[in-house]
């Protein structure tokens, strides 16, 4: 059996190179994930206190933590991003963009000393190109991205991405 894949996937890439195919076609291609340069529109959104807030990015720097309720990673990290956010320099503003509808109790039992908006729509992540969370985005004028924090990030990587 073992003989009759290897000698398959011989023929396989025996006929791609034929074909003039350099790569290999990969099964599921990795996503657009969002980087340094990406321009984040503003948007206006719910916060979870049911006031409407409308987001844009002027002269001092925007902090954007992207979370799910759901996500134990994105628990686990919140407790960071509240020393950062309380340690944050002067005129560093942040928002906690919550990406999904938190469970009843959710904010008594995970305190979270930062502002926190609702993504105004499911398109949003997919727009933003957000493949993973949590997420720290630091935002400069004009909605341009100056630097991402991917996944579980930790305090003096925060630091960096808190700085004034």
């Amino acid at each position: 059996m073992r003989w009759a894949v290897a000698v398959g996937a011989a023929v396989m890439t025996l006929t791609w190179a034929a074909a003039g195919e350099t790569d290999v076609p990969s099964a599921s291609p990795s996503p657009a994930q969002m980087a340094a340069g990406d321009v984040i529109p503003p948007f206006d959104a719910e916060g979870v206190d049911g006031a409407m807030h409308h987001v844009s990015f002027g002269k001092p720097p925007t902090i954007l933590l992207f979370f799910l309720s759901s996500c134990p990673h994105c628990q686990k990290q919140i407790p960071d991003w509240n020393r950062a956010f309380e340690r944050r320099g002067p005129g560093v503003n942040v928002l906690g963009v919550m990406l999904d509808h938190e469970p009843p109790g959710f904010f008594v039992a995970l305190p979270v000393s930062f502002p926190v908006v609702r993504a105004p729509s499911r398109e949003f992540s997919r727009t933003l190109k957000i493949a993973r969370v949590p997420l720290t985005v630091r935002v400069g004028p004009g909605g341009k991205v100056e630097d991402v924090g991917s996944g579980p990030t930790d305090p003096i990587r925060l630091g960096e991405l808190f700085r004034k």
